[in-house]
């Protein structure tokens, strides 16, 4: 099937999507888009995290098939250009990047906490970013990150 998505802003398009893929591996292997990451395929990591029609999604859970005619924005559609959105220059200052794995899906969701609530408090942000597993951080600098971008 063909599928008709606008991605970041962008109208695009994918032919010969099998009606079991994924809109983690239409947005990964067809368009070429790897920001967001395929690690647990169950929904349960968070590291796929991305907005569909402005609300987050784990994409591994979303058939490519339901992202027909709707809008996809994904960790790279964050950046205007080469400057960084807050939220992603706030995790590059406060080092809470080490392997990268999961930062997409945490940026994401961050991003998402902060719109909806300008200035949380820590439980706000611990309940915002309990979807998204970390396995090489205590967490404390990806709390200091978001803490930072709400400033």
């Amino acid at each position: 099937m063909r599928v008709n998505v606008t991605v970041n802003g962008e109208a695009r398009q994918a032919d010969d999507v099998w009606e079991g893929e994924s809109l983690l591996y239409l947005l990964r292997e067809r368009l070429g888009l790897p920001g967001s990451k395929n690690a647990c395929e169950q929904g349960e990591c968070g590291s796929c995290t991305v907005y569909l029609d402005g609300t987050p999604v784990c994409a591994c859970l979303v058939a490519a098939g339901q992202a027909e005619g709707r809008e996809v924005r994904t960790v790279e559609g964050l950046a205007d250009g080469d400057r960084l959105d807050p939220v992603q220059q706030s995790f590059v200052d406060a080092g809470a990047v080490q392997c990268g794995f999961c930062t997409p899906g945490l940026v994401v969701a961050a991003h998402d906490l902060l719109n909806r609530v300008p200035n949380p408090s820590d439980e706000e942000i611990r309940e915002a970013l309990a979807g998204n597993l970390c396995r090489c951080t205590g967490y404390e600098k990806i709390l200091d990150a978001v803490r930072a971008a709400a400033k």
